[in-house]
């Protein structure tokens, strides 16, 4: 059984360890000439904890992780720094900050060598496991059981197969960014909410601190020195956001318009050829859940995969039965995530003199135990099959 991965992301990856660990061959395209070693935060939440302890990787991407936040307190803060909302820490407890080139490194690291095929751009044809790939010595074509496209929002994968629904721009965009040394964070964490801005920031296992700084604005503008454009969006805020700023390379920095699925796919494959992470349900990051949700997908995808095919190599029946049942299970629990953040980031972005205030009073008024209940909600995904980390070993 050969299946092939179009894109070395998180979801990709995460797969790919999954899918050997389970004894099938695995083959993962990359566009791009070599790994990335720059980047961003992300956050793994119980979710994506659970996901990547079920495909056998989840000590190694601990090691890289640590529990800087662990006992910080986290909400929501107004920008002269009271509290608006606090996260019970309990809700917390497994979240932890990973430096998305380090995971990446970890997660090829737990591959056999030659997994990853870099420099090779990868299409499909069809939907009958045909793959055509361009590599830099030419033009080759391959067979596969399985191919997937974990080939980012702009999937090509997802438009060969006749499911792209297109992307929209969510009206707001994305300055992000990682401190050149530890800033001390007096204690807390979380994101602070203004009128159309937001700033967030959360502490990685060194003591380097990843921040965030989110403005509703033209998806394309030029600012010219983007960090310098940040202060000056958020002069003034509390401590220590200034801090953060000033402890930060400008030449690190990068802004991202943030965008979604336009509409929801109708469907996560065709045929042999299966769709994961943001090339099935791009969502924005107000929930912080993107890549938790391909990890999910990984996870999902292996086990069924695994399971269907236990029978022998050559069983179609088995491979169209795992992936009616990973677009089953997948696409409600991934589409009802999107909408969640998407609602989630229309109420954060508020910035109307009316409706900023009245977001900030419905905070000042939610329970903490609500709070909590909807991250439980979020985190409460468990694998298809249990204990299928020790079936994978």
């Amino acid at each position: 059984m050969r299946i092939a991965v179009i894109g070395a992301g998180v979801g990709g990856l995460t797969l790919a360890n999954g899918l050997q660990r389970a004894g099938i061959e695995v083959s993962v395209f990359e566009r791009a000439c070599e790994p990335p070693t720059a980047g961003s935060g992300l956050s793994v939440f119980g979710n994506g904890w659970r996901a990547l302890d079920a495909v056998g990787v989840g000590d190694a991407v601990r090691e890289i992780a640590g529990s800087a936040v662990s006992g910080l307190q986290a909400g929501q803060r107004a920008p002269d720094g009271t509290w608006l909302a606090r996260t019970p820490v309990r809700a917390l407890t497994a979240l932890r900050i990973v430096h998305r080139a380090e995971l990446h490194a970890v997660l090829e690291a737990q591959l056999r060598p030659g997994t990853v095929r870099y420099a090779h751009a990868a299409h499909v044809s069809g939907t009958d496991g045909l793959l055509a790939v361009r590599a830099p010595g030419g033009n080759t074509v391959e067979r596969f059981a399985v191919v997937v496209g974990a080939d980012g929002i702009r999937s090509a994968t997802r438009s060969a197969l006749g499911l792209d629904t297109g992307v929209r721009y969510a009206g707001y965009s994305t300055w992000r960014g990682i401190t050149s040394s530890p800033v001390n964070l007096h204690g807390a964490a979380g994101e602070t909410w203004g009128r159309g801005l937001r700033f967030g920031y959360a502490p990685l296992q060194d003591g380097r601190v990843y921040w965030f700084a989110v403005a509703t604005m033209p998806a394309q503008v030029d600012v010219g020195d983007e960090l310098g454009h940040v202060r000056t969006r958020f002069a003034g805020w509390h401590d220590p956001i200034g801090a953060l700023l000033d402890a930060t390379d400008p030449a690190t920095v990068f802004r991202l318009p943030i965008e979604d699925l336009d509409r929801p796919l109708s469907a996560f494959h065709r045929g042999r050829c299966v769709l994961l992470g943001d090339a099935a349900h791009a969502m924005t990051p107000d929930l912080g859940q993107g890549g938790n949700q391909a990890m999910e997908d990984a996870a999902d995808l292996t086990a069924r995969l695994h399971a269907q095919l236990a029978d022998g190599p050559n069983a179609p029946a088995g491979v169209a039965a795992a992936l009616d049942a990973y677009d089953r299970a997948r696409r409600g629990r991934t589409q009802a995530v999107a909408a969640r953040a998407r609602s989630v980031g229309r109420v954060a972005q508020a910035r109307g003199f009316l409706s900023a205030p009245l977001r900030n009073a419905l905070l000042r008024v939610t329970p903490s135990a609500a709070v909590a209940r909807q991250l439980d909600e979020l985190q409460s995904w468990a694998p298809p099959a249990t204990h299928i980390q020790e079936r994978f070993a």
